[in-house]
C-alpha cells in the first residue's frame, strides 16, 4: 500500500513539474510573475515556471507595423487638414512596455498625434502641404526613442497624406482655375498684341517700300 501511495505521489510530482515547462518563441521575451508580481525576464527558449504560483507573459520583440487612422489638425492660419500616418516600432524594454502603461502602443499613438499637431500647428496651410519630408523628419526626431517612457522605439514614421478640408479644397480649386484663366487671358492678350505689332510693322514696311519705288 505504501509503495502505491509513493508511486501516486511521484507521478503527481512529475506531472506537476512537467506542467511548468514553457517555450518562449524566437523574437520574444517572457515576463515571469510569481503570485501576480513580476519576478524576472527570460529570453526565448525552454523555460520552467512553478505551476499555480507562477505564470509567464510573452512580449514580441519583432518589428511591428502600425497605421494611425485619419484625424484633423488645425494649421497656424486656422485651416483644417486631415492626415494619416504609418509607422514601424519595436519593443526595446519589455518590462516598461508591459508594466509601466496600461496600453503602451495606444500611449505612443497619442504622443505621436500630439507631436504632429504641434509641428503642423506652427505652419500655415501652404507650408504644411509642401513640407511632408520636413514634417516626417521633425516627427521622427521627437518620437524616435521612447524606451524610457513606453519601452518602445519608433524605427520609421511617415505622414502618408495631408489633405485640406473639402471647403478649402474647393476654394483652392476655384483659385487655381481663376489663375489658369488669368494666365490664359494674359497669354492671349500678349499674342494679339504681338500679332497687331507684326501686322503694323508689315504695313509700314510695305509703305516704305512703295514710297522708295
Amino acid at each position: 500500500m505504501g509503495i502505491v501511495i509513493t508511486l501516486i505521489v511521484l507521478v503527481l510530482v512529475i506531472a506537476y513539474i512537467c506542467c511548468g515547462f514553457r517555450i518562449v518563441p524566437q523574437n520574444n521575451e517572457g515576463l515571469v510573475e510569481t503570485l501576480g508580481k513580476y519576478s524576472k525576464t527570460v529570453k526565448a527558449g525552454f523555460v520552467f515556471v512553478w505551476p499555480l504560483f507562477q505564470r509567464i507573459r510573452k512580449v514580441p520583440l519583432a518589428l511591428q507595423p502600425l497605421e494611425i487612422s485619419k484625424y484633423s489638425i488645425i494649421t497656424k492660419d486656422n485651416a483644417e487638414i486631415t492626415t494619416s500616418l504609418t509607422l514601424n516600432y519595436l519593443v526595446t524594454d519589455s518590462y516598461r512596455y508591459f508594466y509601466n502603461n496600461t496600453d503602451s502602443v495606444e500611449s505612443m499613438v497619442q504622443l505621436i498625434r500630439g507631436h504632429l499637431r504641434d509641428i503642423i500647428g506652427r505652419m500655415d496651410l501652404n507650408a504644411a502641404l509642401g513640407s511632408t519630408k520636413e514634417i516626417n523628419d521633425q516627427l521622427f526626431t521627437a518620437t524616435g526613442d521612447l524606451t524610457d517612457i513606453y519601452g518602445i522605439k519608433v524605427v520609421r514614421v511617415n505622414v502618408d497624406e495631408l489633405l485640406p478640408s473639402p471647403e478649402i479644397q474647393r476654394a483652392m480649386d476655384k483659385q487655381l482655375t481663376a489663375d489658369r484663366e488669368k494666365t490664359a487671358a494674359i497669354a492671349k492678350a500678349e499674342g494679339e498684341a504681338r500679332t497687331i505689332e507684326m501686322t503694323t510693322k508689315a504695313k509700314n514696311d510695305a509703305l516704305v517700300a512703295t514710297a522708295k519705288a
